[in-house]
């Protein structure tokens, strides 16, 4: 490896720029290579960021020797074609969420990843923001008790548009995979895998979930609520509920700064906590990390945790009737 990691992006869309945006706050990390399906777009993405290699295709970025690692930042539904062509050649690999279109899907990413002993980590980027790993201390250290109930939400409104990816089924469209995934993602580093779940949703004319809701119910009794949608704009909130107070994260669009803690028989408490960079860098600061350490995945966001997230979202999908048109 380099003296400084060497990141290449696959799909250089709107993500992939908030991407590049971060690693420039990453000291151990270089922007050497970008792929697109046209050299064209790879070009007007190296220039405004700097990139010294381009490619004008997938494969010939996955093939590029100085590449350590690949950024994949394609719509869900390429996720898992785009993963498997970069491990297949040697790279470590970040992946956007939902890390594939369903299950099955990341079954075969993850072990793909296992067998030929190369780094693969869901790009889940809030989870390593810094007011997040605050919160899991505060739990782990019991500061309100036992978690009993979460409730959170995730949802904008979208300008109606049916070939959009929002609205599109062949881009994996609808509100679960895009944004309910977060809150999703949200009870499942607190609470782990639920043994019940029960949902419903609208499905709009395009045939996604244009909102939804789904109650999830833990071993222990522990519930958790959460809502999404694409025509609703949402509260972006998060609350923790435990047998001794409560924590109540205000999230706009889901990049945390401030949290209220309260306590039994005491006044509440806010908290900030602030984050260098875009929040970006957080993500690719912990793949990183994770590399030097010679770690094939990260212990927070684990491979089987993206795995049994993907099979809580295609149960909720199931209960709603809802394929996509690759399924």
């Amino acid at each position: 490896m380099t003296e400084k990691i060497r990141w290449g992006i696959l799909g250089p869309g709107r993500i992939a720029r908030k991407f590049a945006t971060g690693l420039q706050s990453c000291e151990d990390a270089e922007l050497f290579a970008v792929g697109s399906r046209s050299l064209e777009n790879a070009n007007r993405f190296g220039d405004e960021f700097g990139v010294p290699q381009r490619h004008g295709s997938y494969q010939a970025l996955a093939s590029d020797p100085d590449v350590d690692v690949i950024y994949i930042a394609t719509p869900h539904p390429f996720h898992m074609q785009n993963a498997l062509l970069c491990l297949d050649h040697g790279k470590a690999v970040l992946c956007e969420k939902p890390f594939t279109i369903n299950a099955t899907q990341a079954e075969k990413v993850i072990a793909t990843a296992r067998e030929k002993q190369i780094f693969l980590m869901e790009a889940m980027w809030s989870r390593f923001l810094p007011l997040w790993s605050q919160v899991r201390q505060m739990v782990a250290d019991g500061v309100i008790g036992d978690i009993r109930m979460i409730t959170g939400d995730f949802g904008f409104r979208a300008g109606f548009d049916p070939e959009s990816r929002v609205f599109n089924p062949a881009l994996g469209g609808g509100g679960l995979l895009d944004v309910g995934i977060y809150p999703l993602s949200l009870a499942s580093m607190l609470l782990g895998t639920p043994d019940r779940i029960t949902s419903m949703a609208e499905i709009g004319e395009t045939g996604v979930d244009e909102q939804a809701a789904a109650i999830l119910g833990y071993p222990g009794g522990q519930l958790a609520m959460i809502h999404t949608a694409v025509r609703t704009d949402t509260l972006h909130e998060i609350t923790i509920m435990g047998t001794d107070g409560h924590i109540r994260v205000h999230d706009p669009s889901w990049v945390p700064t401030k949290m209220t803690l309260t306590l039994a028989g005491k006044d509440a408490k806010e908290i900030e906590v602030p984050f260098e960079g875009n929040g970006y860098n957080y993500q690719a600061n912990e793949v990183m990390r994770c590399m030097r350490d010679n770690h094939l995945e990260s212990q927070i966001m684990p491979l089987d945790e993206t795995l049994a997230i993907m099979q809580i979202m295609d149960e909720i999908r199931e209960q709603w009737g809802m394929k996509y048109p690759m399924e």
